[in-house]
């Protein structure tokens, strides 16, 4: 058994990843013991992701607030507290807030063989994040 006492620091999400205020409390990388990686992420409202895929996919679990997940040619989804949202490996997505409203989630993903657990791509569009979500089911 490993205890990792807490300690860490809350980072500011890079420019590259994200657009608006998102904060990032890493809860695990990747390491010799594991291809886990784990990190509660808070979007302030209307922040969001970069579009992005996962090589192994990803799980979201949210656990405050409102947002809208949406994967590349789909529907935008709202999300909320206790919903458990799985991506496939190599779907292009994005998720982040509501433009009203902060959202923060747990997100897990697994490393592949080469320790990549995400490959970014290009910002989210007002566009593509403005387009009203399909509901909540």
């Amino acid at each position: 058994m490993i205890v990792t006492e807490s300690g860490g620091r809350t980072a500011a999400g890079p420019a590259d990843w994200f657009t608006g205020t998102v904060y990032i409390d890493t809860i695990r990388n990747p390491d010799a013991q594991t291809a886990i990686g784990c990190a509660h992420v808070r979007f302030a409202p209307g922040a969001r992701t970069a579009w992005h895929t996962h090589p192994k996919g990803q799980t979201l679990y949210v656990t405050d607030g409102i947002g809208y997940v949406a994967r590349r040619g789909g529907e935008i989804r709202e999300i909320r507290p206790g919903d458990v949202v799985y991506i496939e490996p190599g779907e292009e997505h994005w998720h982040g807030a509501t433009t009203d409203r902060f959202m923060a989630h747990v997100a897990m993903q697994e490393a592949d063989q080469q320790g990549q657990v995400v490959t970014w791509l290009e910002h989210v569009s007002d566009d593509d994040y403005g387009r009203s979500p399909s509901g909540r089911r």
